[in-house]
């Protein structure tokens, strides 16, 4: 579910091209977090944990890159 939540975000986004209420500094820590949870996974061997992770990160920085672009 913590993955899929991202995705209306993106779609609105995608649809809307407004990101003005949306803080970056909240992404890109979520972002971060992300990536820590997929090392994880790798270091543990935990395809699930890894997985779901990279799809998350897809996610969350296709929002980034979206903040950034349409300022």
């Amino acid at each position: 579910l913590t993955t899929v939540a991202f995705l209306p975000q993106v779609i609105q986004t995608w649809q809307t091209k407004k990101t003005k209420d949306l803080s970056l500094g909240t992404f890109v820590f979520q972002g971060a977090s992300v990536i820590l949870w997929f090392y994880y996974g790798l270091v543990i061997g935990e395809l699930p944990l890894i997985l779901w992770n990279a799809i998350t990160a897809i996610l969350v920085f296709t929002i980034v890159v979206f903040k950034l672009k349409y300022k």
